[in-house]
């Protein structure tokens, strides 16, 4: 069953209108459109004409947030790749991705955060007979560390996570720290904004490079800039999307997605990138 978008077209409008710090009264004055048809629309109810009138008030690409509002943003195909497998769980009404990376040829792996529950991940990595050297966090938010105790017992995996954002039994690291498993390459990038210190893990060594990002970037939009909204776009904008377009973006919530798709597509990035 495809996994559905993590945002809608309201999501996107409120995230911005929020980061920007610009009120309905404001998006009216800079847009021409009425606060009445502002509200309606962030309501839910869509129409072309104000969307795309209002997205260049709010940094947004106007073709882009109207083909996510009319229903045409559909996520681009990933196909499978061997070494990499997604995990959803429900955290209360959230679902929450966690990843397994591996090398194939050498069968050492990594996890990448845990979800609410690590019990699919631990069943893959049995049949896949996977040695896992690393357990890399993308930040410490609640839904994305509900299993961190478990899966770090039975893997007898150390764990990382950014020294920016701490979290028990885990060993701190900066921007730029590198790991390998196996033939797998991966580099730590700093991609904060969402959270404190929210990092996106590059990885090479397999048939395409993988960037798990976390909350940073969602197929379709972005993490909201609970911290800085400034520095969570440009971070995204010059640390995930200037990496290949054939990269496979592995994000906390939603679907996979690409460089290539969310560069021509994300209504935050489209034709900025």
């Amino acid at each position: 069953m495809a996994i559905p978008l993590e945002d809608n077209f309201t999501d996107v409008i409120g995230k911005a209108q929020r980061g920007l710090r610009i009120s309905d009264s404001q998006l009216a004055e800079k847009s021409g459109v009425s606060a009445d048809r502002i509200r309606k629309l962030r309501d839910g109810a869509f129409d072309d004409e104000t969307a795309a009138r209002i997205a260049p008030a709010l940094q947004l690409d106007s073709a882009a947030l109207c083909k996510l509002g009319s229903g045409k943003w559909n996520p681009e195909t990933v196909d499978e790749i061997d070494g990499l497998a997604q995990f959803n769980t429900n955290y209360g009404d959230i679902t929450v991705n966690a990843y397994l990376v591996w090398d194939p040829a050498h069968r050492a792996a990594v996890a990448f955060d845990t979800g609410a529950d690590c019990g699919g991940m631990l069943q893959r990595i049995e049949k896949e007979n996977l040695s896992v050297k690393f357990i890399l966090l993308t930040h410490a938010h609640p839904d994305h560390v509900a299993d961190l105790g478990r899966l770090k017992k039975e893997t007898g995996a150390s764990v990382f996570i950014s020294d920016l954002e701490p979290e028990e039994d885990a060993e701190l690291i900066a921007e730029g720290k590198r790991f390998r498993a196996g033939a797998l390459e991966i580099e730590a990038r700093l991609t904060w904004g969402h959270s404190p210190g929210g990092m996106t893990y590059v990885i090479t060594g397999l048939s395409r490079p993988v960037a798990i990002v976390g909350d940073s970037l969602f197929a379709g939009s972005m993490g909201g800039g609970n911290v800085s909204y400034e520095d969570a776009v440009r971070n995204n904008r010059e640390k995930i999307l200037t990496l290949p377009d054939e990269t496979i973006i592995c994000p906390g919530h939603g679907p996979l997605t690409t460089v290539g798709k969310e560069k021509r597509d994300n209504p935050f990035f489209a034709g900025s990138v």
